[in-house]
């Protein structure tokens, strides 16, 4: 098989930021719901059931620190089980999505009266960071000490416990500092274990790597791409037939994919629970550069990454019969990502109108198509195949500018990538590497290291400055290619409307009027287009 030439390695200390996360939660409302519940359907416990509603939804919605994630409620249903309340098991099973941080409740006779099902949520909920507020006995499972049985374990049997785990814990740090970097073959798509005992590309399962990567950034979603792999029988990494949308996610977020490697992603939080957790700054980090052979390279991976955060911080947009605002990715059309409302700044929506036997396809204001003229008083209807046409003229009005034109363009970002941050990166990661060294160092011998980790952060941050930058410069150089590419392909045919085309050149598209469009591209470039 023929091997690739790996570049130098380089490993660098991610520190561990204990604190700041600590100040961070300090100041992070709570998700916080209550529960309420009342045991008959009397008159007089309806009234109970409705002014204990209302009451929890104005009390968490006018506290600060909390924030209002829902009341769940039991109506005429008895408390000596859980079985048949729905509504408690529905609050459960938000638990442990992770939507609810605390619980609010009347009294402990309001949340169960069964002993065995309370002490059983309490100590679940407990073990997944929840507390719950009892009000009538001033009683939060957070501060309590009743239940501190629960944490005291076999002193002998723990210690030596606890002397093993942490002396593994070490061993993996080193060996992470070392940059030693493992491998899950058996659940991971695109290398197996080389005859030297180092990684190696499969290049069928790399042509899928890539295909995946490919298909992401043309816009396919999560779920298309997953059945596009199903539909030819290519099998996951463990081995199966059927691909879900984590397992494409995963595949994408891996820095592996670009031959780096992020080392103690997780931890275990004990040797008694042996539960995995994220690690977010409790522990550190190492960031292995070019520690295998890469199968995608590092521009795409990087326009991947930001096509992720794009579609994850996209605007939330309410959609019809929904009492709530819902952020989706719409794979399927490519306005629903651009095209805004010039009037209330609200996102369009594609409807169809049936009229004497014949559809439309428009797009309306989703202010004005759900609340009339209330928000928006201006905004216009627009058909689908008029707004293409106008867009894709923008398109062509830019491709075909004037030469001077494109060169004062060129030489505008061509200046900004000159003027921009220089670089230092490779004398910052080598400097990193030292201190990275000398932290462990101090670390293995109880030493003070707060100076070493001041100078590790704040080599850290001017890295991510340059490395911005460098994106940044490299954005506008692709950007600058796409437009010369479109150019020439302007001179054998005319340009067609093309979702990904679209959605590559095309960052939001405002609605001025019934007869105008500003398109507007990247780079700050913006062309007035009228609609017809």
């Amino acid at each position: 098989m023929q091997t690739t030439a790996l570049l130098e390695r380089t490993v660098t200390q991610i520190p561990a930021k204990p604190e700041a996360l600590r100040r961070q939660a300090a100041h992070r409302q709570l998700n916080t719901g209550a529960y309420c519940r009342v045991s008959t359907k009397l008159e007089e416990q309806h009234l109970s059931y409705e002014a204990q509603c209302a009451f929890y939804t104005d009390y968490i919605q006018g506290n600060p620190e909390y924030r209002f994630a829902g009341i769940f409620a039991d109506e005429g249903i008895s408390g000596t089980s859980t079985k048949k309340r729905d509504g408690f098991k529905r609050m459960i099973k938000q638990c442990k999505a992770g939507k609810l941080d605390l619980i609010i409740t009347k009294s402990i006779s309001r949340f169960a009266r069964n002993t065995v099902d309370t002490l059983n949520a309490v100590r679940m909920l407990k073990g997944m960071g929840i507390g719950i507020i009892f009000e009538k006995e001033g009683f939060d499972t957070r501060k309590a000490t009743d239940e501190f049985l629960l944490t005291i374990f076999s002193g002998l049997a723990q210690a030596e416990s606890e002397s093993i785990s942490a002396n593994i814990k070490r061993g993996k740090e080193w060996s992470a500092a070392q940059g030693k970097v493992t491998f899950a073959y058996g659940s991971f798509l695109g290398y197996h274990k080389g005859s030297d005992g180092r990684p190696e590309i499969v290049p069928e399962e790399a042509a899928v790597v890539k295909q995946i990567y490919d298909r992401f950034l043309s816009g396919e979603s999560f779920q298309q791409i997953a059945l596009a792999l199903q539909s030819q029988g290519i099998k996951t990494p463990k081995g199966c037939g059927e691909w879900s949308y984590t397992t494409i996610r995963s595949i994408l977020r891996s820095e592996k994919y670009k031959g780096d490697a992020l080392l103690q992603k997780t931890y275990i939080e004990d040797c008694i629970s042996k539960r995995v957790r994220k690690n977010n700054g409790e522990l550190p980090q190492y960031y292995i550069e070019n520690s295998h052979p890469a199968i995608i390279d590092r521009k795409t991976w990087d326009k991947v990454q930001e096509e992720l955060a794009r579609r994850a911080g996209k605007r939330k947009v309410k959609e019809v019969g929904t009492k709530t605002e819902q952020g989706k990715y719409s794979s399927k059309y490519a306005l629903t990502e651009l095209l805004i409302c010039g009037d209330c700044g609200t996102p369009y929506r594609r409807c169809t109108w049936s009229r004497n036997g014949s559809k439309r396809i428009v797009w309306r204001c989703i202010n004005r198509l759900d609340y009339g003229t209330k928000y928006c008083k201006k905004s216009p209807t627009l058909e689908e195949g008029a707004i293409q046409n106008a867009i894709v003229r923008a398109l062509t009005d830019l491709a075909t500018a004037e030469p001077l034109v494109m060169e004062n363009l060129r030489l505008h970002i061509e200046l900004g990538m000159q003027s921009g941050v220089p670089d230092e990166s490779a004398a910052l990661r080598l400097r990193l590497n030292e201190l990275s060294g000398a932290l462990l160092e101090l670390v293995a011998v109880n030493s003070d290291t707060t100076a070493l980790e001041e100078e590790i952060l704040s080599l850290q941050a001017r890295l991510t400055e340059i490395e911005g930058a460098q994106r940044k410069n490299e954005q506008a150089s692709d950007f600058l290619q796409d437009i010369f590419a479109m150019a020439e392909r302007c001179k054998d045919r005319l340009i067609e409307w093309d979702e990904k085309t679209v959605r590559q050149m095309v960052e939001c598209v405002k609605v001025l009027s019934g007869e105008k469009l500003l398109v507007i591209f990247g780079e700050g470039l913006e062309r007035e287009v009228r609609i017809g």
